[in-house]
């Protein structure tokens, strides 16, 4: 049997349980057919604080055909009534423009890979030397495309939207039978967009207990809610799509953060990363100053030497210079040794 390693490597960059958040900004086909546009995405990624650049490694040929067939064509959803031919003819990222892709994100110096398609455009990214293989949700079934990617020698992360439970394993098992040193499944809903009503992104902690690998979300809902959420949940690998502008449009524009909310998207899930901790019930260093302001307590009345204490006279109260709160019902009923003035602080060696 198989045991999926804990965490993985990409470029250096540990990704697993106990690693800050992994996040990967997706250009897909947002570049709008303009390879100046794409190279501007990539300087506008790398300015995120993104982890890593993905791409989309296809032509509309290698991934369907031009037939006009019902099958062929969408219904409902954001691209409702385009045939599969046109959208991926729209939406491509030409082979001969990923050279020049991979160098400008190698030049900012954020690690690059893709989603391959088909083997033709594996071997594209092999000769690339991409670091990663991306293995989208609707080719996680295609387990002779992920023996064929793992067969690189390079880790897989894979999109599970649609899979159940027995596909997931299949390629996962798949991946690292045929060579990939370590495996990352990403929760996914592959709705376009994706409601937060479906998001449940509570699978991630499930599939943590399942699945022996690292585990992330490839999030299609709008804003950054469930990427955050995610993170909570145990969350390693987080995938967004990216876009210049939404206003521009592009096939995947509505789903898409602009740049400042990318950036924003990549602190919040670090931040939350951070804000996770440990469970523990110590007193922190930084929290050694606010101790003298705890409740404890004190004269708030003038009290004469030999005059019972009581409510009148001494409450629970901030700073905490005084006795403990706990003390008060053994405090109330002594007798002052000497005049207390109002505003000390409580102590023992005032009391008979």
């Amino acid at each position: 049997m198989i045991h999926p390693l804990p965490e993985i490597e990409i470029a250096g960059r540990k990704i697993g349980a106990g690693h800050a958040p992994y996040v990967i900004c997706e250009l897909s086909g947002n570049h709008n057919g303009d390879l100046d546009r794409a190279l501007a995405m990539v300087d506008a990624a790398a300015d995120t604080g993104c982890d890593a650049i993905k791409i989309q490694s296809y032509t509309a040929d290698t991934i369907t055909l031009d037939v006009d067939r019902p099958e062929f064509r969408i219904h409902g959803g954001l691209w409702d009534g385009r045939s599969l031919y046109e959208l991926y003819q729209e939406a491509q990222t030409p082979f001969e423009w990923h050279g020049a892709i991979f160098e400008r994100a190698r030049k900012r110096g954020v690690t690059i890979f893709s989603s391959p398609f088909d083997e033709t455009a594996v071997d594209l990214l092999a000769g690339l030397d991409s670091p990663a293989y991306k293995i989208a949700s609707f080719e996680a079934v295609d387990l002779p495309l992920i023996r064929y990617a793992a067969a690189k020698g390079k880790p897989l992360i894979i999109s599970t939207g649609m899979a159940n439970l027995a596909e997931i394993e299949a390629a996962k098992a798949a991946a690292l039978e045929a060579g990939a040193p370590g495996v990352v499944l990403l929760h996914c809903v592959s709705s376009y967009p994706a409601s937060f009503a479906d998001a449940n992104v509570r699978t991630v902690a499930d599939m943590m207990g399942r699945f022996g690998c690292p585990i992330g979300l490839s999030d299609h809902t709008p804003g950054t809610a469930a990427s955050v959420a995610a993170v909570a949940m145990g969350a390693s690998v987080i995938e967004k799509h990216f876009t210049l502008a939404r206003a521009d449009g592009g096939p995947d524009a509505a789903f898409s953060l602009e740049p400042a909310e990318f950036a924003a998207l990549t602190r919040d899930c670090k931040d939350a990363w951070a804000a996770l901790g440990r469970a523990h019930y110590d007193t922190l260093g930084s929290e050694r100053a606010s101790l003298l302001y705890r409740r404890s307590l004190y004269v708030v009345a003038d009290v004469k030497a030999g005059e019972a204490l009581s409510a009148a006279n001494i409450r629970s109260i901030r700073p905490g210079a005084g006795l403990p709160p706990v003390e008060l019902d053994k405090v109330l009923g002594r007798r002052a040794l000497r005049d207390l003035a109002r505003g000390e602080p409580l102590a023992w060696d005032m009391l008979d």
